[in-house]
């Protein structure tokens, strides 16, 4: 198979116009798009410049695997929408925004589809952007991460690459016949930091006992991961929370934060592979941890997984993504 049916270049960026003075700009007046298997490169980073890349990853082919709902595939796109919108509140000629396009999940095939995405997330880094990855399905874990913790030791082997992950499952199933699914990402990256011989820092926040067998359990002790439970959110235990954040910020260098959108309660996030109804609310308590890792500054990439447009009430879940993906630019990058 060509790499090329692995990829989707870039398209234009839509919305509202307002104007275009400085004050009345919106984000998809400001995207640059970068055909990156077209032989098109990153803009090169001016001193004092920061920049971001958009991928998406439009699979949901590792949901399919995992026996969920499919239709994260097309999250991406409405991820997309629902940014596009966004007032510009940064100064532009600081903050590049770049739109690199959708890696594929072509006929199936996962696991090309996750060579390629690390592949271009790695360019990503090299060029000195923070990777802002659109899913589709939680499979998108594999792929990124592997680039992040590629990157890392590029340049400095003896760091250490944290996992935060905001989810109602912990994905540490072990890999069946069919491979990867959107359930065995951090499982696969256990095994990854064998094979490079590092230690695996893992944070789980939002877990919810009814999700997860015993088995996953087990082996998420035997991995030493940790791990918050959805009751710390619905409790209101900030002091829990935030040591468990603090304390995991301070253990690492760098930090690869996912937020599966299924760790929100379904009348938050209805549009998602497996909805929760006792998930956590997207309220203060969970944006003051939010911000707290996002202003850490040791964010090295983040990806807004599983949303699904099929069983998207009122663009919900999609809003809500965006909504994290707008925190996320504003203020990791300041």
């Amino acid at each position: 198979m060509s790499t090329t049916n692995f990829y989707q270049s870039p398209e234009a960026w839509t919305g509202r116009i307002d104007g275009t003075e400085a004050e009345a700009m919106r984000w998809h007046q400001h995207i640059i798009p970068v055909n990156v298997l077209g032989g098109e490169k990153f803009p090169v980073l001016k001193p004092g410049q920061k920049g971001v890349v958009f991928l998406g990853f439009a699979s949901d082919e590792g949901v399919r695997r995992n026996k969920g709902r499919v239709g994260a595939v097309n999250g991406p796109v409405v991820l997309r929408a629902a940014c596009a919108n966004f007032p510009v509140h940064f100064d532009p000629e600081l903050l590049v925004l770049v739109d690199a396009g959708d890696v594929v999940c072509y006929e199936n095939a996962l696991e090309p589809a996750h060579e390629l995405l690390c592949g271009v997330v790695l360019s990503i880094k090299k060029a000195g952007y923070l990777p802002i990855l659109l899913g589709g399905g939680h499979e998108i874990t594999y792929g990124h991460a592997q680039a992040l913790y590629a990157h890392l030791y590029m340049n400095t082997p003896s760091a250490k690459l944290g996992l935060l992950n905001f989810d109602a499952h912990f994905d540490l199933r072990i890999p069946g016949e069919e491979g990867s699914t959107s359930g065995t990402g951090f499982y696969q990256l256990a095994e990854y930091c064998k094979e490079l011989e590092q230690p695996f820092h893992y944070l789980a926040l939002g877990i919810q006992t009814n999700s997860n067998t015993q088995q996953l359990f087990r082996i998420a002790g035997e991995l030493d991961a940790q791990y918050v439970d959805a009751d710390a959110f619905h409790l209101q235990d900030r002091t829990l929370l935030q040591a468990a954040i603090s304390q995991f910020i301070k253990e690492v260098d760098q930090i690869y934060l996912t937020i599966d959108m299924d760790v929100f309660a379904a009348a938050f996030a209805p549009g998602v592979s497996a909805t929760a109804y006792n998930g956590i609310r997207p309220d203060g308590l969970f944006l003051e941890c939010y911000r707290t890792i996002l202003q850490s500054g040791k964010l090295a990439g983040i990806d807004i997984a599983e949303v699904n447009p099929e069983f998207d009430v009122d663009s919900r879940t999609a809003k809500l993504g965006a909504a994290m993906v707008f925190e996320a630019v504003l203020l990791s990058t300041t």
